[in-house]
C-alpha cells in the first residue's frame, strides 16, 4: 500500500554536446495528484541499482549528453508498458518526474545553449510521457563566476515555453540561496527573476544541518542564511521550500538525521507556518517506512 499521494519520479539530464540517451537517476516525489501541486510535498529520489527492476519501482536521469541509469532504463520499456506503469502512478495520485543535470555535469561551464537544452529536455519528457524534470543544477564553477544565473533563468523560462504551469511539474533542487555569496545572486536572483515559473524547490540538507535549529533557523557559517527560514526571510514562498534529507548515513557523507529527528524538525516548521514537505535522497532506502515517520508529527498517514 502506497502512504503517498505523490511521487515525483525523476530521469537525469546532463549537460554536454552529444544528444545521444545512455544512462541516468530517479525521483519520487508523493504529494497531491492535480497539476498545480499544492504543498505539502513529498518526494523520494531513485537512482540506486535495483537487480530485476526496470524503470521506476513498482508503481530516473538525464544529462544534456542523454539519459542515464533510470532514465535510460524508462526508455528501454515499450510504449504499452510505460503506458501502464504511468497509469498504476496517476491511480495512486503520484507523478513522475525527471531530474537534470547532477553532480557530474556543467551545462553553463560546458557551453549548452540553455534555450536548446531546455528544449531538448522538455521534449524528452513529453515523448515519454513524464509530469515534469526537477533541476538539479550542479555547475559550481559558473555560479561562483556568476554565470550561472542568467543561464538558469533563461533555461527556465524555456522549459515553461514547452511545458506549461497547468499540466507540468517543474522543481530545482538546490541549496545555493546564501543572497552575498554569489557574485549574480545565486537562486535568491533566480527565484526573483523566474520563481513564479517553479512550483518547488527541493532543499538539499546533506551538506550540513543536522539538527532543526540549523536546518530551521540558523545555519552555520559555512553557508550563511541557508536554513530554511532564512531562505523564506530572502524572498523565497515558504510554501515552495521542501525539506530535504539522505534518508541514511551511506546516502551522503554529511547532514543526516535519523527519521524521528525530522519528524520532530517538520512538527516545529509547520507550527511556524510552514508547510512545505520534504525530501529524501534515497530510495529504496526511503520507503514508505521512512516517510511514514518522517510526516508523523505534522501530517500523518
Amino acid at each position: 500500500m502506497l502512504l503517498y499521494s505523490f511521487l515525483a519520479f525523476a530521469i537525469c539530464f546532463f549537460a554536454s554536446a552529444r544528444a545521444d540517451f545512455e544512462d541516468a537517476q530517479v525521483v519520487l516525489d508523493l504529494s497531491t495528484a492535480n497539476s498545480t501541486q499544492s504543498a505539502p510535498h513529498w518526494v523520494v529520489y531513485a537512482d540506486q541499482y535495483q537487480s530485476g527492476v526496470t524503470g521506476p519501482p513498482a508503481a530516473s536521469a538525464l544529462e544534456v549528453q542523454g539519459a542515464w541509469d533510470k532514465a535510460y532504463e524508462w526508455t528501454t520499456l515499450t510504449a504499452d508498458e510505460r503506458t501502464a506503469i504511468k497509469a498504476d502512478y496517476a491511480a495512486a495520485g503520484i507523478k513522475l518526474l525527471v531530474s537534470v543535470f547532477g553532480s557530474t555535469d556543467v551545462p553553463t561551464t560546458s557551453g549548452a545553449n540553455p534555450n536548446a537544452t531546455a528544449a531538448t529536455m522538455a521534449a524528452w519528457v513529453i515523448e515519454y510521457g513524464l509530469d515534469g524534470i526537477d533541476v538539479d543544477y550542479e555547475d559550481f564553477a559558473a555560479m561562483n563566476s556568476g554565470t550561472a544565473e542568467e543561464w538558469l533563468i533563461s533555461f527556465t523560462t524555456a522549459l515553461r515555453a514547452s511545458l506549461p504551469k497547468d499540466k507540468y511539474i517543474v522543481t530545482h533542487a538546490r541549496e545555493l540561496f546564501t543572497p552575498n555569496s554569489y557574485v549574480g545572486g545565486g537562486y535568491t536572483k533566480i527565484n526573483q527573476e523566474v520563481g513564479d515559473l517553479i512550483n518547488w524547490y527541493n532543499i538539499q540538507g546533506s551538506t550540513e544541518y543536522a539538527d532543526c535549529d540549523g536546518l530551521l533557523a540558523t545555519s552555520s557559517n559555512t553557508w550563511p542564511e541557508t536554513a530554511m527560514f532564512e531562505i523564506a526571510n530572502n524572498g523565497v514562498d515558504l510554501s515552495k521550500l521542501v525539506i530535504g534529507k539522505p534518508a541514511t548515513a551511506s546516502d551522503a557523507t554529511n547532514g543526516y538525521m535519523n527519521a524521528s529527528m525530522l519528524a520532530t524538525c517538520l512538527e516545529t516548521a509547520k507550527k511556524s507556518g510552514w508547510a512545505g514537505g520534504a525530501m529524501a535522497w534515497q530510495y529504496p532506502n526511503a520507503d514508505a517506512s521512512w516517510i511514514s515517520t518522517v510526516r508523523s508529527l505534522s501530517w500523518p498517514v
